[in-house]
């Protein structure tokens, strides 16, 4: 079949990669220059199976309650007069249950580890370098409350087989000898030694070039603007996307199937042919910095839990990313929140880093109010899902990708997760 995947990032480039070497004719659009250059483009570059736990827990209203106002909160709410955000809203809130976060925890953790193993086979089939450490990852906490809180979950992914271990306050500095000025302030951690991370841009980056030699066909600075639906009730079909190409020119391509793969703007062009994704975007934010004592920087990928970052060595840099806005689809930084990523850093590694001169960046993370992303069939026949995956693209996107091209290709994907069918 020929496929039009909709989107570049480090899903819709996975998507097309599974679907070419299924033997399927592979046509990538997005308005970017190149792939991953939103949301893949600068994230905390961590394959994190063991940040299995959703944004939507028992905890998450108090504390979204206590950061209200507060400019540099791990999570800040804006209110805004959007239909999609209070509906997002409410529903978010109905996942906070015990029993939905312990069902929304076990579709995370199913499709993460199935993509971590998947993107360990595309790594040795393609050998592509991206600052790959396979390190495990450190979580740490600095409140014996959140520490605590995080026993049960920490269990509840042992139970499914993810190897999340409790550790001491002692083991978490022997990990990882960068923590040794903060030893008095931890309380405990958790380590997952199966976890990685890497460079999601250079990833993406080297696994379109060789789905471009394989055949896959990338348009790039081209601009999705419509849905072209033929038929009604069972009968209808996408027989097309209209799209204004790198000249300007309006035009329509035809597919026998289409892939959304968009983030989270895929919401915009599925209600066209009305579906309703309850996707928000969630802004969040990075900062990159040289780094000048290699000794004194962390080696290991870190998350330190109570400022919601995440923290991954990329060769020569520091890759620091958290916190989450909700405040509809501006990216424009906020100084207060970036300021507060670099304070944050500059007190866990003070003499690391060149904090002078940080790159800040931001982007919009595709949210579903349960954190578990639209992947598979909608009503139409030949249009598919792969979007909302919240903060874990990168880590769900090799499976996610695979999933996919294994549905659109009539076969079972090879793991077991509530994949999006024909009701939408």
């Amino acid at each position: 079949m020929k496929v039009i995947v909709l989107g570049a990032g480090i899903v819709g480039t996975a998507s097309a990669w599974f679907l070419n070497k299924a033997g399927h004719e592979v046509i990538v659009i997005d308005r970017q220059p190149a792939v991953a250059q939103e949301t893949s483009f600068a994230n905390g570059c961590q394959i994190s199976v063991s940040h299995a736990e959703p944004w939507a827990n028992p905890s998450a209203p108090l504390k979204i309650l206590q950061w209200l106002g507060k400019e540099d909160a791990p999570l800040l709410y804006r209110f805004r007069p959007e239909w999609l955000q209070w509906r997002w809203g409410l529903e978010f809130l109905k996942q906070c249950t015990p029993s939905h976060t312990a069902n929304n925890i076990r579709q995370i953790i199913a499709i993460a580890e199935y993509s971590r193993q998947i993107l360990q086979s595309v790594r040795e089939e393609t050998q592509i370098e991206y600052d790959a450490l396979t390190k495990g990852i450190l979580h740490f906490y600095t409140d014996e409350k959140e520490f605590q809180h995080s026993l049960p979950s920490a269990q509840l992914m042992r139970e499914l087989g993810c190897p999340r271990q409790t550790i001491s306050t002692e083991e978490v500095v022997r990990l990882e000898p960068a923590l040794q000025s903060m030893q008095e302030k931890i309380v405990g951690g958790d380590y997952t030694a199966n976890d990685e991370s890497g460079d999601v841009h250079k990833f993406a980056l080297g696994l379109a070039s060789h789905a471009s030699k394989a055949g896959v066909q990338f348009q790039f600075n081209t601009l999705i603007t419509k849905l072209i639906k033929e038929g009604t009730g069972s009968s209808a079909r996408i027989t097309g996307v209209e799209i204004i190409d790198d000249q300007g020119n309006h035009q329509v391509q035809h597919a026998d199937a289409f892939v959304i793969a968009m983030g989270s703007f895929s919401v915009a062009l599925a209600k066209q042919v009305g579906i309703d994704l309850l996707i928000y975007p969630g802004k969040g934010y990075s900062a990159t910095y040289s780094v000048l004592n290699h000794k004194l920087a962390p080696s290991v990928s870190l998350t330190d839990d109570g400022h919601k970052l995440v923290i991954s060595r990329l060769g020569d840099r520091l890759r620091v990313a958290g916190t989450c806005e909700l405040n509809g689809y501006a990216r424009d930084l906020n100084p207060t929140r970036c300021a507060a990523i670099t304070r944050r850093t500059q007190e866990l590694f003070p003499d690391a880093c060149d904090y002078e001169h940080p790159v800040y960046w931001s982007g919009l993370r595709p949210l579903t109010p349960s954190n578990v992303p639209y992947i598979g069939k909608t009503r139409y026949p030949n249009l598919f899902l792969n979007t909302g995956h919240g903060t874990l693209g990168w880590t769900m996107g090799c499976g996610s990708g695979k999933a996919i091209a294994d549905i659109i290709s009539g076969h079972l994907p090879e793991l077991d997760f509530a994949f999006t069918d024909h009701s939408f």
